[in-house]
Formats: structure tokens, sequence, C-alpha cells
């Protein structure tokens, strides 16, 4: 394949993707992202990068936002909504800082692209379910020519872009330039 090949292919992928997204879900994850002020977020590897960068808009869009491996982080507790991505479900580490937090009194959202994942059945408030292939995920979604996560890691960036842009649609006193305020002025 050449590169014009790729792109089409995973473009191809992505709108197999965004067909399939249950959009009940997409609005309770959307509800429930609206409803919270103090949200923490937590991911690694590639999926941690795209959970960052919607972190970053969160606190963009006025958020009091925080990531759980920040030294700066708080404590967390009741009123508080932490968005856990785990694309196959089971990520040890994760797992146990969603037990935690939930002891603590936070509501739980996951992210996955593999909702029978442990953490997404036996400690989550809701899961959030992104329909592209993820690393190890056992659960039935678009399949990917692209190696290991990179569908639902490309997919997750995107939803939560486009999240934001609708949240922003849906915030008679958010815009784009008063999110743009909040941008670090030191760099």
């Amino acid at each position: 394949m050449d590169y014009r090949e790729y792109g089409q292919g995973i473009l191809k992928e992505y709108e197999q993707v965004f067909e399939r997204q249950d959009q009940e879900s997409l609005r309770r994850f959307i509800d429930t992202v609206k409803k919270y002020q103090r949200i923490f977020c937590i991911g690694v590897g590639r999926e941690g990068m795209m959970t960052r960068a919607f972190a970053m808009r969160l606190m963009h869009m006025g958020k009091e936002v925080h990531w759980i491996w920040d030294d700066t982080t708080p404590h967390i507790g009741e009123g508080d909504l932490l968005i856990a991505t785990l694309g196959d479900g089971r990520i040890g580490h994760i797992d146990y800082v969603c037990r935690r937090a939930k002891e603590a009194g936070a509501f739980i959202y996951v992210v996955t692209g593999s909702p029978s994942g442990d953490t997404a059945k036996n400690v989550a408030d809701d899961v959030f379910f992104i329909p592209a292939a993820v690393y190890r995920g056992t659960d039935p979604v678009v399949p990917s020519f692209q190696p290991m996560g990179n569908l639902f890691e490309q997919c997750l960036l995107i939803t939560f872009d486009i999240i934001v842009m609708m949240i922003v649609d849906e915030t008679p006193d958010l815009t784009f330039e008063k999110m743009s305020h909040n941008h670090r002025n030191i760099e």
C-alpha cells in the first residue's frame, strides 16, 4: 500500500466506527461531563495521551481538571467525576485507582473499546463504549488493518474533540473564543 491507500483505509475505518457509535451512550457521557465541575482523568500509553488532550480541552472550557498521575492532584471524593480510559477494559493499576476513587465517593466513568472488561463491569458507574479495534480487546468492534490499538486511540481523540464541540454548541455562554482565554499564555 502507498500513503493514499493507507489514508483511505483509515478513513473507511473511522466512518464505520462513527456509524456504529451508540448515540444514547454518547449523550449520557456528554450530559455527565456537563454536570460535573471537578473532573479527574486517567489513562496510559497512547490512550492516555488522547485522554490528556481531552483533559486540556475540559480545562479550556472552565472545568477544574486534574490528571491522576500529577503530583499536584488533590483528593477525590463525592461530587467529583473520574474519567478512566481503559481500551481493553483490564489495566490493573487503572482498575486500582478507579476502585479507590469509588470508595472515596467519586462517580466513575470508564471509556473503553471492551466493555466486558473487569473495570467496566465491576467498578464503573457508567461506560462509554467506542466500538473500535483495541489492543487485547475482546468485544465485537470495527476491525482494523492498523497495528495494536491505533483505531481505538485515533477514534478516542476525535470523539473527545467532537464531544467538546457539542458541549460548546449546547452551552450558551461558552464559545471557542472564551475557551482560548483559558489557554496557557506562558509559552
